[in-house]
């Protein structure tokens, strides 16, 4: 019985992306309520997450991942594109783990740059970016030195490579072994309440001959599932 009620949600969860995605529904209004702490809306974000998780692993930009999350999800107005609020009081210089995985020497030099990747007034994702300035153009250094322009879209006519070094659920809205007969969590009748952060990537970014360029942690928040439940969903 507990397989067959799992499978109803399953089929049940499996159409929320793609009514999320549907261009041709209209936005969710803005009254429509808060996700229910329940077995379906758990295994709906469970979905999600993982789903923007892949996402991330099977493109080399971020920041573009992000703006098709941002649109595809209707987090922000039509047309609206990630932005980079610079964290300007921060500073991490280099240590000895991220300038092996830069591939530099001590004496190189290394910039830092935090910021939070924005959609709309939802901050999707926050960054600790270490690169190396000399791979990249003067006009390129120019821009993250001046203006709150994503990394991503500043670098991309590099077209760099991307290598995940770790890729972590920081929020499993369901157990570890729940498809196994694991203990579910009871439905509270609440609405469902994300944490701040529910994913993180660790990476490099490097250039098509295989120099690293750049070493990324990417924390993202609980405001990628910011959008409305919809009834009947």
């Amino acid at each position: 019985m507990r397989a067959l009620a799992l499978a109803g949600v399953l089929v049940a969860a499996a159409s929320l992306p793609a009514r999320a995605l549907d261009p041709a529904l209209a936005p969710a209004p803005a009254s429509a309520p808060a996700w229910p702490d329940s077995l379906a809306g758990r295994l709906a974000a469970l979905a999600l997450v993982q789903t923007l998780n892949a996402d991330l692993l099977s493109h080399p930009s971020a920041t573009l991942t992000l703006d098709r999350w941002c649109a595809d999800h209707r987090l922000a107005p039509a047309g609206m594109k990630i932005v980079a609020d610079r964290v300007k009081d921060v500073d991490k210089p280099a240590d000895a783990a991220v300038r092996e995985a830069l591939q530099v020497g001590r004496e190189e030099k290394v910039a830092y740059r935090r910021v939070r990747l924005r959609c709309g007034d939802r901050v999707l994702s926050e960054a600790d970016n270490w690169y190396v300035p000399a791979l990249l153009t003067d006009d390129m250094n120019r821009i993250l030195d001046t203006t709150d322009t994503p990394f991503g879209r500043v670098v991309q006519p590099l077209s760099a490579r991307r290598r995940t070094l770790s890729a972590e659920l920081l929020w499993r809205p369901l157990p570890q072994g729940w498809e196994m007969g694991a203990t579910l969590p009871p439905a509270s009748g609440a609405p469902l309440a994300p944490p701040s952060h529910v994913l993180q990537h660790r990476a490099v970014l490097a250039l098509p001959d295989g120099r690293p360029f750049s070493a990324l942690v990417e924390t993202y928040t609980g405001e990628v599932l910011g959008f409305p439940w919809i009834a009947g969903r």
